[in-house]
């Protein structure tokens, strides 16, 4: 096995990428590769990928993806006070290591391989790119538990997060899982479907070839305008959007709202048999309950539709609780080569996993079901 670190993703193999890992849309090589070759997820905007790559011969055996950063936009795994104290100490965090899909706080491998040590090579080089580069850290955002403990096992500290996601049982319509809800819950979501309806506003889901360049035209410019509104980073751009659309139509979902024939919002999902994932959305009008509506029903309705067993809405956002979403823990992984910030992280991790139990035992009991 021979280990060797690529910088650009379409110098690797599509379809053996593919295989290693899995059927998670987000992390394959179209939509990996798409962030890199629109600019996204580019030197340019601190993200400059270092990918870790195993090989047998001209086989691909193992793979990780590995971004030096130099903020710590687009992570969801929030560092900033970090970054605060080892300024104030005179000290540089920046560049780090971050091994993620970037803008992407989805949870899946990260170390891309299928026996236990390829995955400690992968990250032992990892680790050792990290000491060689004079990198602050390395951070491992949202690996599968097992995985997570792995990297505990090399020496990695460990940290906790909460989502928040919707489960099917196998409900057979909305109005099963409407039923399900506590009768205040329920009235609340009946009330927000209705003033979108009475608005006039309707909806289509796209997927596959059905969704053309006009429609990632007019997706982009909610998007855009969505974003410009709340003054936040705009991180994707239409060369990206029309990249997925055309590498990977089969796992993309576009819900479309129109009031009457004119459309005015957009929702973006990417999809697999087992889960659904919301990525981005945007208006062009303002509409009591179309976010709610546009972003989280009408996917709850085609997760029922497809049989899919899970809907991540994303990162944060309590106000997911009250309309069926419930937490799940996510993990992150993290070394950071000054000793005496190691430790004062690795007592504050320490603290901050009581307050996630917490928490979490806080959202339970605010389950919205009866």
């Amino acid at each position: 096995m021979n280990l060797h670190l690529i910088e650009t993703l379409a110098d690797l193999p599509p379809e053996q990428w593919d295989a290693l890992a899995g059927d998670n849309p987000l992390l394959s090589h179209a939509f990996l590769n798409a962030l890199q070759q629109s600019g996204c997820a580019s030197p340019a905007t601190g993200w400059d990928a270092r990918f870790v790559t195993a090989w047998e011969a001209d086989r691909l055996v193992g793979a990780m993806p590995l971004y030096f950063k130099s903020h710590s936009w687009g992570e969801f795994v929030f560092d900033w006070a970090w970054a605060e104290a080892y300024q104030r100490s005179g000290l540089r965090y920046y560049p780090k290591l971050v091994s993620s899909v970037p803008f992407t706080p989805v949870a899946g491998p990260r170390l891309l391989a299928g026996s236990a040590e390829i995955r400690a090579a992968l990250l032992d080089a990892a680790l050792e790119l990290a000491r060689e580069s004079g990198a602050s850290s390395l951070h491992c955002l949202f690996p599968d538990e097992p995985e997570a403990r792995e990297m505990e096992s090399r020496g990695m500290m460990l940290r906790q997060g909460v989502q928040l996601h919707w489960r099917n049982p196998g409900y057979a319509s909305f109005e099963d899982y409407l039923a399900e809800l506590r009768r205040d819950k329920r009235k609340k979501v009946q009330q927000e479907r209705r003033k979108v309806r009475e608005a006039g506003i309707r909806f289509e889901h796209l997927t596959g070839d059905r969704i053309t360049p006009a429609h990632w035209e007019h997706f982009m410019r909610c998007y855009a305008r969505t974003h410009e509104q709340f003054n936040s980073p705009q991180a994707l751009n239409l060369d990206f959007f029309l990249r997925v659309g055309a590498t990977m139509p089969d796992n993309i979902l576009l819900i479309v709202a129109y009031r009457g024939d004119e459309p005015i919002a957009s929702a973006l999902n990417f999809y697999n048999r087992d889960a659904l994932y919301g990525r981005s959305w945007g208006t062009l009008e303002y509409h009591s309950g179309l976010h709610f509506e546009a972003c989280y029903y009408q996917a709850i309705e085609f997760c029922i539709e497809r049989k899919i067993r899970q809907f991540e809405g994303g990162a944060q956002g309590e106000h997911k609780l009250a309309r069926g979403f419930l937490p799940t823990i996510t993990w992150s992984a993290h070394w950071l080569a000054e000793p005496r910030f190691a430790q004062a992280v690795e007592d504050y991790l320490r603290r901050e996993s009581g307050g996630i139990a917490r928490y979490v035992d806080e959202l339970n009991d605010s389950n919205p079901f009866k």
